[in-house]
């Protein structure tokens, strides 16, 4: 049975207690519930949502599902039908100002929420982006271009290439700065292989996202692009770098740089940090503040080094005990050339490994060592296993992050078979994911419920 309009992605127990009091899609409504009232607009929901719940966009702007089962009223005080059209607004043009480019892979840094079909609507021409960041024609002139619509998990070497590329033909161009808009969830993984596919840049490439959509009253989008564009614009940093949330507050974003930097929480807005090392900057709306000094500078030059080679037949492999030397071979059987192992401690795994380990570097094929705890290096001359697994042809790679490790070994794959120039290039240092030292403040992880760390970071609690 088709279901009208009128109730758009409703079924089941949802479906029937919406006709039982006569309440529809867009009607603005009180329910009361078995846990209390909640007043709002009742939202479609999309084909493949259960038909358990109704789900209400409450009057501070935020959704909830209420379980139709709890249900004991509805009363209908209108209908109030959203149309969440972007405005759309010419740019203005300002010589004066330096020219920026937005590259969209699809990620919805600024967009809205169609509420008729449950899609998000990206903001994304320039007068799209005005309309909705007017703040960005204080910075720039933006230019946009869209290479891409796919979600962050779908991004790989295709797009690597054509992003790397793209960056490449802007700064040919002229432009002043290029901002990347990207889905959060492997941000880190696209910043670190651009870090090696895109070497001596003249202008700062800004990968940005946002872990709240717009419509939300606490979205970070709009802030995090106007701290990528003045970033891009501004700054005299020219690497590539993740601008997101500095802390859970509005206060300023932090600059991390490609190959260091991490999503380390699901939700938070302040996810990304810097592992093992500081951050390069903080970026507010009025300035942008170092935190180091040994970035690498702007220059007026368009010179650039684009180099895109990738071996896609590279793993990670994440050790755990009792892990069974089945999972090194299938890789073998499956021709990989490359493993990156993320050990235990200071880059361990079983004994039971080892001949799988022996055989995977009698095949040629190149295996590095990371370590899980993410914070420290692979410390492989310390215990006796260590050096048996280097006899075996693992490497260990120093405080390289699992992720940027892969990354890196796909690029290196990508140049050369010889493992020994596999090697060189792996333990050759490009842009900073290998580093002599962590400092004493590269690791900071505060434990919540402790008097003394309470009494600190209630200083700065919002």
């Amino acid at each position: 049975m088709t279901v009208p309009d009128s109730y758009r992605g409703y079924r089941g127990k949802a479906l029937e207690t919406l006709k039982s009091f006569d309440a529809m899609v867009w009607s603005d409504v009180e329910i009361t519930t078995d846990a209390g009232s909640f007043t709002g607009i009742v939202l479609p929901r999309s084909e493949t949502a259960d038909p358990l719940h109704i789900v209400l966009k409450l009057r501070s702007g935020y959704n909830i599902g209420v379980a139709a089962e709890s249900v004991r009223a509805i009363a209908v005080n209108g209908r109030k039908e959203a149309h969440y059209k972007i405005p759309e607004k010419a740019f203005p043009f300002d010589p004066a100002k330096p020219r920026v480019k937005l590259l969209g892979t699809g990620g919805t840094i600024a967009s809205r929420l169609d509420y008729r079909t449950g899609a998000v609507i990206p903001a994304f021409s320039p007068g799209e982006l005005y309309g909705s960041v007017p703040e960005l024609a204080d910075i720039c002139n933006l230019e946009t271009e869209k290479l891409y619509g796919v979600f962050s998990e779908n991004m790989g070497p295709e797009q690597w290439i054509g992003t790397a590329q793209a960056i490449g033909r802007e700064i040919a161009k002229g432009v002043q700065g290029i901002v990347i808009g990207h889905g959060t969830d492997t941000m880190h993984h696209t910043a670190a292989i651009l870090s090696f596919m895109v070497q001596n840049s003249p202008v700062p490439i800004v990968m940005v996202g946002s872990q709240r959509s717009s419509d939300r009253p606490s979205s970070d989008a709009a802030l995090n692009l106007m701290h990528s564009v003045k970033t891009a614009a501004e700054s005299d940093i020219a690497e590539v770098m993740v601008c997101m949330f500095g802390p859970t507050s509005d206060q300023y974003g932090l600059l991390h740089r490609g190959t260091r930097v991490r999503k380390m929480h699901s939700s938070y807005r302040s996810t990304f940090r810097t592992i093992g090392d500081i951050p390069i900057a903080m970026v507010s709306r009025e300035k942008i503040t170092p935190l180091r000094q040994d970035y690498k500078r702007r220059r007026k030059d368009q010179d650039v080094v684009i180099n895109t080679a990738f071996e896609e037949k590279v793993s990670i492999v994440y050790y755990y005990p009792n892990m069974k030397p089945d999972i090194i071979d299938s890789l073998i059987d499956n021709n990989y050339r490359g493993i990156i192992i993320a050990g235990t401690g200071l880059g361990h795994v079983n004994k039971p490994l080892y001949p799988a380990l022996k055989r995977a570097h009698e095949k040629n094929i190149a295996v590095y060592m990371t370590v899980q705890t993410l914070w420290g290096y692979v410390q492989m001359y310390v215990y006796d296993t260590g050096r048996d697994m280097m006899e075996l042809g693992v490497v260990p790679s120093a405080n390289m992050l699992p992720e940027v490790a892969y990354m890196k070994l796909g690029w290196a794959l990508g140049q050369t078979d010889d493992l020994v120039k596999v090697r060189q290039i792996m333990m050759t240092p490009v842009a900073g994911e290998i580093t002599e030292r962590e400092p004493s403040n590269g690791y900071l992880v505060f434990q919540g419920g402790i008097p003394e760390v309470e009494e600190f970071i209630s200083r700065y609690r919002r």
